[in-house]
């Protein structure tokens, strides 16, 4: 799909690109990263599980719960939130238990919506608040317009090969007054798309992830403007959250000597090594067929959004906070 030579052959296929690209790529996530698929600075004094879950933490403060969960008579439970590419449903089931809300998240992935499912109904605090749909975000008609009083969408909504038309989408199922929350994928103001290695680590990180095409930051931010929405906030966490003893989104893709380390395979021998011990899996049969096919390209996806998250060219964490315009939420 990626040979396609125009962006907008590739942005027609999205459907079967994301489809395509998790049904290879959901089981490598789940067992390498864990059940939330997504990237977070990590603060001196947090594990890398911790920093995940501040990360959602901390957009879902942004969401204005508390006004929400007044005008439910004090009951979170009902209070209604869309996650927007919920992937296998970890940020859900965090969110759920952080805010006490009921969730609801939509996926396009079969799969992901199963096993979601599965997950959900195995964690005791949640199973009856958090729910996965199969469906695509950017032609939501299975939900009811004006229904929901919160949306977020962590490192999904790149998938969209129209931000306008899936910011729409959001817009519309949301009740007056309320907020949508994303981390979006964009390339930053320093991309040169003259630049050979700019262009190179770009496609790396649109091939290794399953992507369209990735835009910049002020596409993104003009498209939420489109869609309707009141901006309240808007900036590049990579920057933010900056110096001071922080490892950055992408630390987790640099090399490690530390042989029980997941960053082992990014240096040059671990990078042998595991290539190797994945090809004689996949020749004894112990993994599945397209193994290796599917480790390289998610290896070079990595070392694509680690090099360009390093030149500053690329960023996993450019925040959006929207508000779409009315009264507040009411009973």
């Amino acid at each position: 799909m990626h040979r396609a030579a125009d962006v907008e052959s590739r942005n027609s296929m999205y459907k079967d690109l994301v489809n395509a690209y998790y049904d290879l790529a959901t089981v490598f996530y789940e067992w390498g990263w864990g059940q939330c698929f997504h990237f977070a600075s990590q603060y001196p004094h947090e594990s890398f599980q911790e920093a995940i879950h501040r990360h959602e933490y901390d957009l879902a403060s942004k969401l204005g719960l508390s006004i929400v969960v007044k005008n439910n008579d004090g009951d979170a439970s009902k209070t209604r939130i869309l996650d927007v590419g919920c992937g296998i449903g970890g940020p859900m089931r965090n969110i759920s238990r952080f805010t006490g809300c009921n969730v609801t998240g939509i996926t396009l992935n079969p799969y992901q919506v199963s096993r979601g499912n599965e997950l959900n109904l195995k964690d005791p605090y949640v199973y009856d608040r958090t729910k996965s749909v199969q469906g695509d975000f950017m032609d939501m008609d299975k939900f009811t317009n004006g229904t929901f009083d919160a949306a977020y969408a962590i490192e999904a909504t790149c998938h969209a090969p129209d931000r306008v038309k899936c910011y729409s989408e959001i817009y519309k199922k949301l009740k007056p007054g309320s907020i949508f929350a994303c981390y979006e994928w964009c390339m930053t103001d320093k991309y040169d798309p003259t630049n050979e290695k700019h262009l190179q680590l770009k496609k790396d990180i649109e091939e290794g992830n399953g992507l369209p095409d990735i835009v910049n930051t002020k596409v993104c931010l003009q498209a939420l403007k489109d869609a309707g929405f009141e901006v309240l906030q808007e900036c590049d966490l990579a920057e933010v959250q900056s110096g001071n003893g922080i490892q950055p989104w992408y630390q987790p893709l640099m090399p490690s000597w530390n042989p029980l380390s997941q960053r082992f395979q990014f240096n040059p021998i671990g990078g042998v090594i595991t290539n190797v011990a994945i090809y004689w899996m996949e020749l004894f049969r112990i993994a599945p067929a397209g193994t290796v096919k599917t480790q390289k390209i998610l290896q070079a996806g990595g070392f694509g959004l680690r090099d360009a998250g390093k030149e500053g060219i690329f960023t996993a964490m450019y925040l959006m906070v929207g508000r779409k315009p009315g009264d507040k939420i009411r009973k």
